[in-house]
């Protein structure tokens, strides 16, 4: 079949099998070509299949030369749908970790129910022995709790008062402004129980029983927190909350495994495009307007730089990886600097409909929003027949 992009939203519901292999070997070739890494022997991604995560499992193969398990919640082609861009991008990876030489396995399914966790386990347990890095980059709108069966779902909203700033549609161009109503205490405890550390928390607590947990090992999850121009809808209001939440998690998870020299941390990284970041107001103008900046001034970074420097600059370095005075990991410094932020305030003050291309960088937004999806990519014949349908090697 001929594959296009279908769009709803900030939803793209196609995705093409060879765009995303092309992205996926982009990624790979950025990653062999820098210097190796003396990290990881055994890795664990949960949440392998698309943005940090599969760009931290690219990282462990081809830069740390280590072997993967990745766990993922994607679905195959099926009749005139295609497959989601992460059964694509996994596809792609494990074709490449197979011809590499590395071992490579792919366990398809609900990372938060107790099933896919004894999976994983077994499979461990089975083909690596024990795991010494476990990367937990998991994004998920809901979440079915494993014990208690209720289903929680997560909201992009303000704490205590109404919101209201500007914000674009990526697709058009048209800046306008949103407002959004806070949440109410339920939605604000649901949106911690799909998005905080309970679930990261219970993987380490399996994994660690099991005795499939390498002793020394690693243990990484990611955050964000970003400018003042987005704190309200972000930092400040319920996502915030849960990555609250995370960050105590990731504490109380490094006094546990300290007791063995092992490490616990949140990473805090760089504001990307992603299927996530695309639905929450505000931020994709905010993005945009970051990536002309960074982009002017030589320091942009995509998925795969922003891991390959955490893993070499941060998590495997001599001597204590470098954290802030709150003990998170900082690989949002180069968007952080101030000379940025003040770049991008003053755009800000100033974006409008009419000067949005001139001033941002809402093109390379768009475009990058549909090569998540394996769409606006070099060297693909879009107009060619392909086969949506795809298996992926070592697929348990």
């Amino acid at each position: 079949m001929i594959i296009q992009p279908k769009t709803r939203g900030f939803i793209c519901t196609t995705a093409h099998p060879e765009g995303c292999a092309k992205q996926v070997t982009r990624q790979i070739d950025y990653a062999k070509g820098k210097p190796s890494i003396e990290g990881p022997k055994n890795v664990l991604v949960i949440g392998a299949s698309t943005g940090y995560g599969l760009a931290s499992r690219i990282v462990s193969s081809f830069a740390a030369g280590a072997n993967t398990i990745g766990v993922y919640f994607d679905k195959a082609a099926e009749g005139s749908r295609t497959a989601s861009a992460g059964w694509y991008n996994s596809a792609a990876f494990e074709e490449a970790a197979a011809a590499a030489g590395l071992k490579s396995y792919s366990i398809v399914g609900d990372a938060f129910s107790d099933e896919i966790k004894a999976k994983t386990i077994d499979l461990i347990r089975t083909e690596l022995g024990k795991v010494d890095l476990v990367v937990y980059s998991v994004a998920s709108p809901r979440r079915t709790h494993p014990k208690t069966g209720e289903t929680f779902a997560s909201v992009i909203k303000p704490l205590g008062a109404t919101y209201t700033n500007k914000t674009v549609n990526f697709h058009s161009g048209e800046v306008t402004q949103a407002t959004i109503e806070p949440a109410t205490e339920d939605e604000l405890r649901q949106t911690i129980a799909v998005m905080g550390g309970e679930d990261w928390q219970m993987w380490i607590d399996e994994l660690r029983g099991a005795g499939v947990l390498a002793e020394g090992a690693t243990t990484v999850s990611y955050s964000y927190i970003g400018p003042e121009i987005t704190h309200a809808v972000y930092r400040e209001g319920t996502i915030g909350a849960a990555k609250n939440d995370l960050e105590a998690t990731a504490r109380r998870l490094n006094d546990q495994l300290g007791a063995n020299g092992g490490r616990a941390y949140v990473s805090v990284n760089k504001a990307l495009v992603t299927q996530s970041s695309s639905a929450i107001p505000v931020v994709p103008l905010y993005i945009s307007a970051l990536y002309k900046v960074m982009k002017e001034q030589g320091i942009h970074e995509g998925c795969i730089e922003q891991m390959y420097r955490l893993f070499s600059e941060r998590l495997y370095v001599s001597g204590e990886t470098p954290v802030d005075e709150k003990g998170l990991i900082r690989i949002d410094d180069w968007e952080m600097r101030p000379d940025i932020q003040a770049e991008v305030a003053k755009r800000w003050a100033d974006l409008t409909t009419e000067n949005v291309f001139e001033l941002s960088d809402l093109e390379g937004y768009r475009r990058e929003f549909f090569q998540l999806f394996g769409f606006e990519t070099d060297g693909v014949d879009y107009e060619a027949d392909v086969d949506p349908e795809v298996s992926i090697l070592n697929q348990r």
